[in-house]
């Protein structure tokens, strides 16, 4: 899969992610995806920053549906800005 491709199903993924987050008042972007396209950077956004259990959306919620896109990707991280 190329790069461009992968990005562009990573985008999709997050944008199939993105009204559950608005919902409790937060969003998300694509920060970076590195290490031969095995890894996604993310940046949580409102609410989502402060969120006690964001960690958990990150791994249970955003890792999952970028991995059923995306299945080589390895990891996903959220940085800060």
């Amino acid at each position: 899969m190329e790069a461009t491709e992968v990005k562009e199903k990573v985008l999709i993924a997050l944008d199939e992610i993105r009204p559950f987050l608005a919902s409790d008042g937060g969003d998300i972007s694509l920060v970076a995806i590195e290490e031969n396209d095995t890894l996604v950077k993310v940046q949580l956004h409102g609410a989502c920053v402060g969120c006690s259990v964001n960690q958990m959306t990150l791994k249970s919620g955003v890792e999952m549906t970028i991995k059923k896109h995306v299945p080589q990707i390895e990891r996903v991280v959220s940085v800060d800005a």
